[in-house]
């Protein structure tokens, strides 16, 4: 087993990659339609993206999970080699992901460039400060922020209330002590004193308006539609009062532009955009799956983290404001997972287990009914490891197909595309038999309460929800303020399906606790925070930080 000897990153540094031009040049993108970061990383031009407009979509393929766990599943792997499977059948085939934040990078979770043979690259760029996309963000926000604050300081026009102040500031970094900070300390000079909070940047709306946002003219659209405090009355006060739209436009006028890098075998990637899945809408943008549907026949995508958060969001609010219809859903899972799921302790999951399997899969069965209510075919996948045994893999299979769910073994991450063939070919043969009837959970029309409980009690399982008192007034007053009708982006951790993440398999007679809703106007749609999610993630007491490193050649280790 080749990969097991060498890390990712390995694996990756030893690749030989093509030019970015050559890569783009097999899918009919001509050099002056690209902008070159180097020789292996260029952004699309927007003169390209609407040349293309009149093209027939191709078939576009979600990779979605069960909920995470300590014994991996391997999603973006998956996608990427299912990508390269394509490729490997003679398909023309492009992936669309997320570009990784720089928090989990150097906190738990390390990169998310796939795994072993199935690999975006060059992964230590893509992971690390890739474009500059999320520095924009970063900075965009920032500067909202910046011209919130001055303008207090400077008379306050608007009659801005500093106890109503909702925008926060942002960092893509996990800095625990800045989720609750005293700004304005000093002299007069230095601004009027307040409460203020950072979140990841990945959670700012300005990331969630960059991926929802279908050109420049909506992207300023939105921009001005940001609420970032409430005046003295309880009137919103908006980024457009605040005349802050032009300068942030400019600075996101190069991060609105898609990125395109390879796979390891040298399939086209469109990496562009990263909100996370737990606490914001966990998809990649709407241009890169839009553009790389007419530049494809089959477009490989994913959402972030398990079904019940990323799926759910990916159909419930970009496929809603999109007009996108997915043809079929890949779920991946794992035996050492579902064994995990089934309460076999993280040492004891390379022993055969039969039992644990049986009480586990429940996770997994949940979350095939969950995607059946989006009419979508189903391909289950369980991603390879070498301690697997022919009876567990068997059970699984026998269990996918008595829920009417194609099945496949998938070795990519020991083989790369060729691991992936019986994956594909499995993809291939659903598009073909079965018709995706593609539908939303829930109705724009019905109440903010009534979206929440919908998605709490069929796609969590829940037998209620528990608001407490500040998000009943919170919820009244977005009702008020013509919210309505937006849908719900559920804030919740993603290792449960319930809002306790020590909760694992499949909870039943729980309730949802919610704390706390927020709208982002301009993303267009109301934010609710559950359980004890953080929007500002912590270190761990040995972050993955410690681990990485750079040599005099200027060549980085420790990235996984």
């Amino acid at each position: 087993m080749g990969a097991g000897l060498k890390t990712d990153i390995e694996i990756a540094q030893e690749a030989v990659l093509d030019n970015i031009v050559d890569v783009a040049g097999r899918i009919g993108i001509e050099p002056d339609d690209l902008e070159l970061y180097g020789k292996y990383k260029a952004k699309i031009s927007d003169e390209y993206i609407e040349r293309i407009g009149k093209n027939s979509d191709g078939k576009l393929i979600l990779v979605t999970a069960i909920n995470p766990t300590p014994a991996g599943e391997g999603k973006t792997t998956t996608s990427v080699g299912l990508g390269q499977a394509f490729g490997a059948l003679g398909k023309k085939a492009v992936i669309a992901l997320r570009e990784p934040s720089l928090g989990p990078c150097f906190g738990i979770k390390g990169g998310a460039a796939g795994g072993g043979y199935a690999q975006v690259v060059p992964m230590e760029d893509l992971n690390l400060h890739f474009t500059g996309d999320f520095h924009a963000i970063t900075s965009a926000n920032n500067l909202l922020a910046a011209l919130l604050d001055n303008h207090i300081q400077q008379g306050n026009e608007l009659g801005i209330d500093p106890r109503q102040v909702v925008w926060k500031r942002c960092l893509d970094m996990n800095d625990r002590v800045l989720r609750n900070v005293v700004v304005g300390l000093g002299a007069k000079t230095d601004g009027v004193v307040r409460e203020d909070h950072f979140v990841i940047t990945v959670a700012s709306e300005i990331m969630a308006i960059l991926c929802l946002a279908s050109d420049m003219a909506d992207l300023k659209e939105r921009l001005g539609r940001i609420i970032v405090a409430y005046n003295y009355q309880g009137n919103p006060v908006t980024a457009s009062d605040l005349n802050a739209v032009g300068a942030m436009a400019a600075l996101l006028k190069d991060a609105m532009k898609p990125n395109l890098i390879q796979t390891l075998e040298h399939t086209p990637a469109l990496v562009h955009g990263g909100p996370f899945a737990n606490i914001a809408h966990g998809c990649n943008s709407i241009r890169a799956t839009k553009a790389a549907m007419k530049m494809a026949d089959y477009v490989i995508t994913e959402a972030g983290f398990g079904a019940d958060l990323g799926a759910e969001k990916f159909f419930d609010i970009k496929c809603r404001m999109a007009g996108l219809k997915p043809d079929a859903v890949v779920l991946v899972a794992t035996v050492r997972a579902l064994k995990y799921n089934g309460g076999v302790a993280k040492a004891d999951l390379s022993d055969e287990n039969l039992t644990a399997l049986q009480a586990g899969i429940v996770n997994l069965e949940k979350h095939i009914e969950n995607l059946h209510k989006y009419g979508v075919p189903i391909v289950v996948t369980l991603n390879s490891f070498v301690t697997d045994t022919e009876a567990e893999i068997e059970y699984v299979r026998k269990f996918c197909r008595e829920r009417d769910c194609e099945f496949a073994v998938s070795e990519v991450w020991e083989k790369g595309g060729a691991g992936g063939i019986e994956l594909a070919n499995k993809v291939l043969e659903t598009l073909e038999k079965k018709k995706s009837h593609f539908k939303v959970l829930y109705e724009d029309n019905i109440s903010l309460k009534e979206k929440i409980e919908k998605i709490a009690s069929e796609i969590y399982g829940a037998r209620g929800v528990a608001y407490a008192p500040a998000a009943e007034k919170q919820l009244e007053k977005l009702e008020e303020l013509g919210f309505g009708n937006m849908p719900v982006c559920m804030a919740k951790t993603q290792y449960s399906l319930s809002d306790d993440p020590v909760l694992l398999g499949r909870p039943i007679d729980f309730m949802m606790n919610v704390r706390e809703v927020y709208v982002s106007a301009g993303a267009g749609f109301v934010v609710v925070l559950t359980g004890a999610v953080m929007t500002m993630p912590g270190l761990p007491g040995k972050p993955a930080a410690y681990g990485i490193d750079v040599n005099e050649d200027g060549v980085i280790t420790g990235l996984f």
